[in-house]
């Protein structure tokens, strides 16, 4: 093969680096061609000249594996190897591999960050169901005083629940994140609240959270969140997996379920967190009145296995306005028309709220809750009598114990003095206890086994007569409870 004519194949070659090789090459073997068309004249027939000749030999050998190396490279031909193609439709394959291999890139990229987006997000589902039996038989079987399990000798759907949640992960440089948590069935009228304290509560009847989340690079990094979640007050929660119990307790039903407006958790160290808000009200996403709610406490790890939370929340809870069927000719949205209370009640509610939890040992875990709760119609005792305030004071403790990874027992105690009615609508000092025996089929899929007894010092349950109050109830329970999908620990 002459040195020219490969020169003209590889000058075909639109790659910059196969241009370099082809330059290298002619190059290389310019001057021995040269010297080889003068030891072809008649009479040359020198040493130099045969050793000139082993020389093209050799570098005609190294071209052919080049040649081999170029042809690989050129993929995307179509044509036999045999076939030699012109310059044009070189260049044409060569720009058309080039379009190729960017487009490839541009959807492998593509294709990672959808990939990395969801890595990052968690789709979870959960079932909650129940089939509770009270031994009072009372009318509408209804059972009073409970947030959830509502029903008696019936078989429940307690909630139905979707938790969509993209987190923050600033390790990953990514600040920012949101949550949303849909559900549906009984326990959604029960956290959406009334009409009393919310003006349009179907509005938002099956939005249980939906916030955003910033860290800010201040310190240790602060978390704020914006919208609407549930509220902190309390040591239980929404989410029947991850309490002790099935049922809930006084203190659940009466503390606030949820608030919406923004929060800040700011930690001083790895133990110790302070934790701030500015919220509508309690139970409100629309605001009844225009005072803003403040929450001011703290998380606490005095030692690994013990964690304290501490909550002073200041409130206004009364309305400065009412609804109305009237509002003129213009057009507004249903729920919208209002007329102005005047003079508004202005008197202030204080929560002081306390719970802490420890783990004893590996099986063996304890925890308590205490608080107390002041309300005022009136913040100036001379408006008028009405100004005395009620409270509601008391607490709970829990103990639970698992024998093994599949079985655990837990028992609850729990006490509340209602002085004013605010809870339960008389005057009176409630208290219950619960027995729970919990038994794990699989991950994600919880049996619990439920006696709990309620009793007072006034008749405020329902028996088997009508308009004939008890002074106690016992119910017994049986709860299924199925989850699954990718975010790991408490919902």
């Amino acid at each position: 093969m002459g040195i020219r004519r490969l020169y003209a194949r590889l000058a075909t070659i639109s790659s910059a680096r196969n241009v370099v090789i082809v330059a290298a090459i002619w190059i290389c073997a310019a001057p021995a061609w040269a010297q080889t068309t003068q030891a072809g004249q008649p009479g040359s027939s020198t040493p130099d000249s045969l050793a000139m000749q082993e020389r093209i030999e050799k570098l005609e050998n190294e071209v052919s594996e080049l040649k081999a190396v170029v042809q690989q490279l050129q993929s995307i031909s179509s044509k036999p190897a045999a076939q030699s193609p012109s310059d044009g439709e070189a260049e044409n394959r060569s720009s058309a591999a080039q379009q190729n291999v960017v487009q490839t890139n541009v959807v492998q990229t593509e294709d990672r960050k959808t990939l990395d987006f969801l890595h990052d997000s968690t789709v979870n589902l959960g079932l909650d169901t129940y089939y509770g039996y009270n031994f009072n038989n009372p009318v509408g079987r209804v059972n009073l005083l409970r947030a959830y399990d509502v029903l008696s000798n019936e078989f429940s759907l307690n909630q139905a629940s979707v938790v969509l949640e993209h987190a923050p992960d600033v390790s990953a440089g990514r600040r920012w994140g949101g949550r949303l948590d849909l559900q549906f069935g009984q326990a959604t009228d029960t956290l959406q609240g009334n009409p009393s304290n919310e003006p349009r509560p179907q509005i938002y009847r099956n939005i249980f959270q939906a916030y955003g989340t910033y860290v800010v690079p201040v310190g240790k990094g602060i978390t704020l969140d914006f919208g609407k979640w549930g509220s902190s007050l309390g040591i239980e929660g929404n989410y029947t997996k991850d309490q002790m119990d099935y049922s809930r307790s006084y203190w659940f039903a009466f503390l606030p379920f949820y608030h919406m407006g923004v929060r800040a958790s700011i930690p001083l160290s790895n133990r110790f967190s302070v934790n701030y808000w500015v919220v509508n009200g309690t139970n409100q996403v629309e605001a009844t009145n225009g005072f803003k709610d403040e929450l001011f406490g703290f998380t606490a790890q005095p030692a690994k296995s013990v964690t304290w939370t501490m909550n002073y929340y200041l409130g206004q809870e009364h309305p400065d306005r009412a609804a109305s069927s009237n509002c003129g000719p213009i057009p507004l949205q249903p729920g919208l028309c209002f007329t102005a209370i005047r003079p508004a009640p202005d008197g202030r509610t204080h929560i002081f709220d306390s719970y802490v939890t420890w783990k004893a040992t590996t099986k063996l875990t304890l925890a308590a809750e205490a608080d107390y709760f002041i309300q005022r119609l009136w913040r100036n005792a001379s408006v008028g009598e009405s100004s005395a305030p009620s409270h509601v004071d008391g607490g709970a403790g829990y103990l639970q114990y698992q024998i093994t990874p599949k079985v655990a027992v837990v028992t609850r105690a729990e006490y509340m003095s209602d002085r004013g009615g605010l809870f339960s609508g008389l005057t009176q000092a409630l208290k219950e206890n619960t027995v729970t025996f919990d038994y794990k089929l699989a991950d994600g899929f919880l049996m619990r086994y439920e006696w709990r007894r309620d009793f007072s010092n006034q008749p405020s349950f329902l028996s088997d007569k009508q308009n004939i109050m008890s002074k106690n109830q016992n119910t017994a329970t049986i709860g299924l409870i199925w989850w699954w999908g990718r975010k790991e620990g408490p919902w």
